[in-house]
């Protein structure tokens, strides 16, 4: 029976744009992680996280895992072997996974896929995509987030006034999560939900890109 380990945090609550600046790593689909058992070496295993989130444990069944960070992860383990186990003493080793990015298009100089490598914001990923354009509408840039498959928050920045440092501009710069996408229109944008279907996000920007 397949079993499914405790909520983790962006499952089904939108997280704030502006939260947390290191958060730890989250299990994605197609993440490779080593499990080592140290009194039970028989269960040692690789694990692949597959796309429906969940892992086949040896012996133990199916386990949901995504959106877990490693020690999330080593509990859910941990549980699921102790019906096997009297007390299981488990090592968890991240092999292989997709690594963080962040996207930045529109009117910018060089729109593309960038490495989330450090804490980064909004104002600093325009600079790293070389800067904005002169037919840029940097007062309205917007940071796309996704919630779930379906769902995406938004969140319009001023980031002309950040540049110029006026107020406290800067303290409202966004800091950059994975998968995150800062768009810079070339026109006004009047208005734009605070949450939009991924089809609507067309209005805006392509989709197939986020």
């Amino acid at each position: 029976m397949a079993a499914k380990a405790g909520g983790a945090d962006g499952q089904g609550s939108p997280l704030p744009l502006g939260g947390v600046r290191h958060p730890l790593y989250r299990l994605r689909p197609s993440d490779v992680v080593e499990i080592s058992f140290t009194v039970a070496p028989e269960f040692n295993q690789n694990l692949t996280v597959q796309p429906d989130g969940y892992v086949m444990l040896k012996d133990a069944g199916m386990v949901w895992v995504e959106g877990l960070n490693l020690a999330e992860f080593t509990e859910a383990v941990q549980k699921a072997y102790r019906g096997y186990l009297h007390d299981p003493q488990v090592a968890v080793n991240l092999k292989d996974f997709d690594k963080p990015y962040f996207i930045v298009g529109g009117q910018v100089g060089k729109p593309g896929k960038y490495e989330l490598r450090s804490d980064t914001t909004v104002a600093e990923a325009v600079q790293i995509a070389g800067g904005t354009t002169t037919m840029s509408k940097s007062s309205q840039v917007v940071l796309f987030r996704r919630v779930n498959d379906d769902l995406v928050k938004t969140q319009l920045l001023d980031l002309k006034k950040m540049m110029k440092g006026k107020g406290n501009q800067l303290n409202e710069d966004a800091h950059l999560q994975a998968g995150d996408l800062v768009y810079v229109p070339q026109n006004a944008i009047s208005k734009i939900a605070p949450y939009l279907t991924r089809p609507s996000m067309g209005m805006y920007v392509s989709p197939t890109q986020f």
